[in-house]
């Protein structure tokens, strides 16, 4: 099933639509059934996070398309910024 982005952000105000992305950094760890994925985009200083049931080759100097919102994390009473991405696909 594909999915439009066009669509995706049309029908939820939140979501934020990029193109052409550059990774510089991909992380890849294990947490229960799940593989966390934690993207660094060349410009941000913040982290682009999704996971997945399996882990996906590197993505570290691809360009990607991705479809995300901002959310904030609480670690140890701090508050961080991050992405959580719903979308992404190589560009």
């Amino acid at each position: 099933m594909k999915s439009d982005p066009k669509k995706l952000v049309k029908k939820h105000e939140k979501l934020i639509h990029s193109d052409f992305m550059k990774v510089v950094s991909h992380v890849q760890r294990e947490k229960g059934d799940w593989i966390l994925h934690s993207l660094m985009i060349e410009g941000w200083d913040v982290p682009f996070k999704f996971k997945r049931k399996s882990s996906y080759q590197s993505l570290k100097g691809a360009r990607v398309n991705i479809t995300y919102y901002s959310k904030l994390e609480t670690v140890a009473g701090l508050d961080f910024e991050t992405m959580k991405v719903v979308r992404i696909k190589k560009s």
